[in-house]
This record gives C-alpha cells, sequence and structure tokens, in this order.
C-alpha cells in the first residue's frame, strides 16, 4: 500500500446501506487497518466507523475519496481543499474536470480510480 497507516482515509458519501460501495469501502479500509473517517448524510456506524453528518475538521489526511456525484461535490470543494489531503479519488460515477482543474491549482494529486480495486490490487 501507498499510505502510511498514520494517515487517515476520509469517504466523503458514505451510505448506511450494505449494498453500496461507498459502504463497503468503508468495511475494506477497517479491514485493511487504514484509519478511516467517514461523512454521509445519515448518522450512523459502518465497520466501527462513526458517519459524521457535519464536515469536521479532520488532520492528517492522505485522501479523500469521493462517492458523491459531481454536483453535489460543488458545495465541498472549499472544504475538501481546506483539509489539505495528499490526494482526492474520483470512485466511478464521481469524475469532475472541474474540481480536478481546481485540484491541479492547489497542487493536490488526484486518481479516476475505484477504491475497492486500489485496495484488491494493492495499490492503495
Amino acid at each position: 500500500m501507498r499510505t502510511n497507516s498514520s494517515n487517515k482515509i476520509l469517504v466523503i458519501g458514505v451510505s448506511l446501506k450494505a449494498d453500496r460501495y461507498s459502504n463497503m469501502a468503508v468495511h475494506r479500509l477497517v479491514m485493511y487497518n487504514i484509519p478511516t473517517v467517514a461523512i454521509g448524510l445519515k448518522k450512523g456506524i459502518v465497520a466501527g466507523v462513526e458517519i459524521d453528518t457535519e464536515l469536521n475538521n479532520y488532520t492528517d489526511l492522505h485522501t479523500v475519496t469521493l462517492y458523491l456525484n459531481p454536483k453535489r461535490q460543488q458545495e465541498l470543494y472549499d472544504y475538501i481543499l481546506s483539509l489539505k489531503p495528499q490526494r482526492v479519488l474520483f470512485n466511478p460515477g464521481t469524475e469532475n474536470v472541474e474540481f480536478m482543474n481546481i485540484l491541479d491549482e492547489n497542487n493536490i494529486a488526484y486518481e479516476i480510480a475505484c477504491t475497492l480495486t486500489l485496495l484488491a490490487t494493492n495499490q492503495y
């Protein structure tokens, strides 16, 4: 894995529904012992991770992985930039050229990739 175990991953758009990819991603991150924090529309717990509904000021983030469509991402641009992640992952269906350009301007790396696939192939 490319991440340092002391760095956290923020999953944005987490669903409490077990059949959603965002939910599966939280389970898999926890399984790989990657410190994980999460934001979703509804409070709850997924794989022992409390789902926040507020935009908390997380520190030491390595990666923000997105499970929100581009339109819903727009209101989070400044928030994500303020967290100063090392990279942002755009999972399938979340690709957003506008936000990618903003990330480029702020020297934040990004990838268009599936979190689950990266974990399964040891490329995370």
